[in-house]
């Protein structure tokens, strides 16, 4: 028997909160089996989320994001958990960006930092994917709560957000 409360576990649908019942829907919708693990612990940060899957820091596709300043367009960066974001390299894609504020995140996405999706926002965001998730053949994405994530691979992260492939990472140069 395992026990919950130290372990991940997959709740039926009906007993999800909310907003991870909403992205477990979107998921079938789109395909996916929908199948949504709650965290014992939060899982803002990818090494949190990381220890509490047993899995790789890597293997995290953390979303984040941003607010292009020409527009206040939200665009948003799926990446490795094992990478921190060149700002530059983004800019370079989309334009110049600043950072978003909570009150920005949960208004243009409908979730709460360190929930955030890659799919399902209430403003379709400009979207990047950090092509090192394309090295691993697993991942995992936050379900719409701090606690909710869901399996998948780079190329149905891909396929669900119909988003390129790009180096966004920073490197550290010797």
């Amino acid at each position: 028997m395992t026990d919950n409360a130290t372990t991940p576990h997959r709740p039926d649908i009906d007993s999800l909160p909310e907003s991870a019942r909403r992205v477990a829907l979107l998921l079938r919708e789109r395909g996916h089996d929908g199948q949504i693990v709650m965290l014992p612990e939060t899982g803002k940060t990818s090494a949190e989320a990381a220890a509490g899957l047993g899995c790789s820091i890597a293997q995290i596709a953390k979303s984040i994001l941003f607010r292009r300043r020409e527009d206040d367009a939200p665009v948003l960066i799926v990446a490795s958990g094992a990478n921190r974001v060149d700002e530059k390299k983004v800019a370079a894609q989309v334009g110049d960006i600043a950072r978003a504020d909570a009150k920005f995140v949960r208004e243009k996405t409908g979730y709460a930092i360190g929930g955030v999706c890659p799919i399902g926002h209430a403003t379709t965001p400009v979207t990047l994917i950090d092509a090192d998730l394309f090295t691993l053949d697993s991942l995992w994405a936050a379900a719409g709560h701090p606690h909710a994530v869901f399996n998948l691979t780079p190329q149905q992260l891909a396929a669900m957000t119909g988003a390129p492939v790009v180096d966004v990472a920073l490197r550290e140069t010797a």
